[in-house]
Order: C-alpha cells, then structure tokens, then sequence
C-alpha cells in the first residue's frame, strides 16, 4: 500500500513559473532550460493565473512569424486561463483518476489560490513504481 495517498507528499514542490508580464520568449526558453512541456503563469502575488505550454508557445510564434510581427508579446497573451487544478491535500489517487479521465499531463497544485506545487504523469509513475518495488521487496 502507499504510504501515503496526499498530494502533498508526492508533488513537484518548485514548479517552473514565470510571472504573467513576462516576455514570451522567456517563457520559452525556460521550458526549454528545465525541459518541460509547460510552466505555470503566475502574477505578483504567485497566484497562479494561468499555464503556457510548448504548443502555445509554437503557436504564437508561428502567428508572429506569418505577420511578420517584431514583438511577439507576453506570457498572459498566450496561456491558458481556466485551468483545472488541485487543492495541496487532495487525495493522489483522485487527483490521477482525473487527470487521466481529461487527457491533461500536469496539474498545477494550490494553497488558498497560491502556486505550491504541480503533479505530473511523471511523478505519478514514480509513485507507482516505488509502490511497486516496495511491494516486490516486502515478499
């Protein structure tokens, strides 16, 4: 059995972020610099406002790259506003259930609407695979 079943326990608790203001080849290269397929869009107060993912990112530059645009713009001009996401305590094995159920590869994790953390599909397989192995090692 797992040890435990919170969120918590099992989240990235340093996601990659980038304020909303920022330029959006900041945001690229971050993404690129920590190879992720997205980072959370946050606002002063690191209360999260949105996610940018690498086919947002794509996307906008191939749009300024038709319109022969010099300035591509900001973060906030390109994210994804209504996001689902989280509660820090909320139980893993919901949190994976839905994940899965809405095709989505991160989740961004809150406390009282603050940025904390992110659970990934990655971080979900680590879980089972230790799970795993702990069951394997206990027979």
């Amino acid at each position: 059995m797992l040890g435990s079943v919170d969120l918590s326990d099992y989240m990235l608790h340093d996601p990659v972020k980038i304020h909303a203001n920022e330029d959006l080849f900041d945001a690229i290269h971050l993404i690129i610099e920590h190879r992720v397929s997205g980072i959370c869009v946050v606002d002063d107060q690191e209360m999260l406002v949105g996610v940018l993912s690498e086919m947002d990112c794509l996307s906008a530059i191939l749009a300024a790259t038709y319109n022969e645009a010099g300035d591509v713009g900001k973060a906030r001009e390109y994210m994804t506003a209504n996001v689902d996401v989280c509660d820090v305590h909320a139980d893993l094995v919901d949190v994976a259930d839905d994940m899965l159920k809405k095709g989505h590869r991160r989740r961004p994790v809150l406390d009282h609407g603050r940025l904390v953390g992110q659970i990934t599909c990655r971080q979900l397989l680590r879980v089972i695979s230790e799970f795993n192995q702990n069951r394997i090692a206990a027979h």
